[in-house]
């Protein structure tokens, strides 16, 4: 019989979970991949791995041979043309699934990788930066690294290297300068990168008021543990982003209240 050929009368409990985690890993990548160009060259794979297993079940070692190699390279050269997709699909899988706040923080220890905290100083003269930059109605968008490396974000704009202050970051972020475009990287103290390249959020439920801006700092902080500050360029508005949760600052001293998280223990709150 058909279902002979095909070995489908002999299931064992093994198989069953077979075919569950793969009707379920197939669900999940429709999911990440749904509206995108993505979306027909993943539907050809598929059309192919069944041609492949139907060839297979008749024993047609040549035609099988020729699916199979074609398959391994193709799925090779999508993975370096999709690269981009790929790395922000494992980041938003290892950041949600794959590596837990415990988890994470015993590796961050056991790789001696230390939390970026900003002396008093420096949260001050960024604060007050947004304050001017407010009053100004002046765009800014900047991002605070804590635990998590920000080295391939900074790496799409230009290196800094300045000590954080004031005049610099409004004189960055003026709108003739020519890296007002984009986010700037603060590391602990110092202004790292200007003119950055942040992920799009790719939630559906941000309000429309939220311009490009909001988007990328929700984006990059949905993929990193990092903290990013906004400043409206149509309404002056100050918003503060963590873990994609977006609040907006009534008054400087709120802002003030959300970086003194990254001060020194608040020097210890001396």
């Amino acid at each position: 019989m058909l279902l002979n050929i095909f070995g489908f009368l002999n299931l064992s409990f093994a198989d069953i979970v077979d075919i569950l985690m793969v009707a379920a890993l197939i669900y999940f990548v429709f999911r990440w991949i749904r509206g995108s160009s993505a979306m027909n060259i993943f539907l050809a794979i598929i059309l192919l791995f069944v041609l492949r297993v139907v060839v297979a079940a008749f024993n047609m070692k040549l035609m099988s041979a020729i699916l199979g190699t074609f398959i391994d390279v193709g799925v090779l050269a999508l993975i370096i043309i999709f690269q981009p997709e790929v790395r922000h699909f494992l980041m938003r899988l290892g950041s949600r699934y794959g590596v837990a706040r415990k988890g994470k923080a015993f590796l961050a220890r056991l790789l001696g990788n230390k939390e970026q905290k900003m002396g008093n100083e420096t949260v001050n003269e960024i604060a007050e930066a947004c304050r001017s930059m407010s009053a100004a109605k002046t765009g800014a968008l900047i991002v605070l690294p804590r635990k998590d490396s920000l080295e391939y974000i900074a790496e799409t704009g230009d290196e800094v290297d300045a000590k954080v202050s004031r005049r610099l970051i409004m004189n960055i972020f003026f709108k003739n300068s020519p890296l007002h475009d984009g986010a700037m990287i603060i590391e602990r103290d110092r202004i790292a990168a200007a003119r950055c390249t942040l992920p799009i959020t790719q939630r559906t439920n941000i309000p429309p008021s939220y311009g490009m801006r909001h988007k990328a700092a929700i984006g990059i902080t949905e993929e990193t543990d990092a903290d990013v500050i906004v400043v409206s360029e149509e309404t002056g508005g100050i918003s503060f982003v963590r873990g994609g949760e977006l609040t907006r600052i009534g008054n400087i001293n709120e802002l003030k209240l959300q970086l003194g998280s990254g001060v020194d223990s608040l020097e210890e709150k001396s």
